[in-house]
């Protein structure tokens, strides 16, 4: 996906953490953005840093040099690493940054009051298919942020798939939605692909029938016009096989077992935050 700019300005990102999501933000927005960003990498294992200098990454020797050369300053590490980083950064105001987040349960609240200011922010919920170029991104943003400023954070993470707007106190229940949902999915998957084997069906044929066939799914819940509903009652004929095995699902509680899913995932979150 080919992302386009008005400006001519180049938007420098800098990433505290390295890692494969931070990583794949950046090699997104290198792709799609050639030219018109400029990137900078702090990390504690160097070599992560190091893994990108291809896309022009310039690796900075401590969090807070990060910060100085940035515009947009994205943390991308574990929630339970944010004391020790903000610890690193204590002292500078830099009320002309944008900061943005992709920690699971850290709220904007608790970064303003970890920088000491009104810190502009932007609270991100990726997900791995970032990896792939198929992300699916929620985020909000947080004033006093501003419109073009967020709106840039959109383009980042556009590059690398699809991004959603959503309210800032939203985003500990979007998390079962997007950010852990390709875990549940891959679940739910193994279960089919394990059944194919103990019937015959070698693993890597029953890996691509099935992920053709939720590819092709995803699709038409997107853009058949249809709902859920209708796009069930299209496979299932009176009698027939479908019906059969929607009520195996049925039998075992699978609405039951995808509601608490997304309660244990969403309260775990709020857990995070405190």
């Amino acid at each position: 996906m080919m992302c386009e700019r008005d400006e001519d300005q180049m938007i420098k990102l800098g990433a505290i953490g390295c890692g494969n999501m931070a990583t794949a933000i950046i090699r997104g927005a290198a792709k799609g953005m050639k030219g018109k960003i400029a990137f900078a990498g702090y990390d504690i294992d160097p070599k992560k840093a190091e893994a990108l200098s291809d896309v022009g990454l310039e690796a900075k020797a401590s969090a807070a040099e990060l910060v100085e050369w940035s515009d947009y300053v994205l943390f991308s590490v574990k929630p339970q690493n944010f004391p020790e980083m903000f610890a690193s950064l204590s002292g500078a105001s830099h009320k002309d940054k944008v900061f943005i987040s992709i920690a699971a349960g850290i709220t904007a609240e608790a970064i303003k009051e970890a920088l000491g200011f009104d810190a502009k922010v932007v609270l991100v919920m990726p997900n791995t298919p970032l990896l792939v170029g198929m992300g699916a991104t929620a985020m909000a943003p947080v004033e006093p942020t501003e419109r073009e400023e967020f709106e840039n954070v959109k383009e980042i993470f556009g590059c690398a798939g699809l991004v959603c707007e959503i309210p800032a106190d939203k985003l500990c229940e979007v998390i079962a939605l997007n950010g852990s949902s390709p875990a549940f999915l891959y679940e739910y998957a193994k279960g089919f692909i394990r059944y194919g084997e103990e019937n015959g069906i070698p693993y890597e044929t029953g890996l691509k029938l099935f992920c053709q066939s939720m590819r092709g799914a995803a699709d038409m819940m997107e853009h058949s016009g249809k709902d859920v509903e209708e796009l069930i009652q299209m496979v299932s004929s009176k009698g027939g096989t479908t019906i059969a095995g929607l009520e195996g699902l049925s039998e075992m509680g699978l609405q039951k077992a995808v509601t608490r899913c997304c309660e244990n995932c969403t309260k775990r979150a709020y857990e995070l935050s405190k």
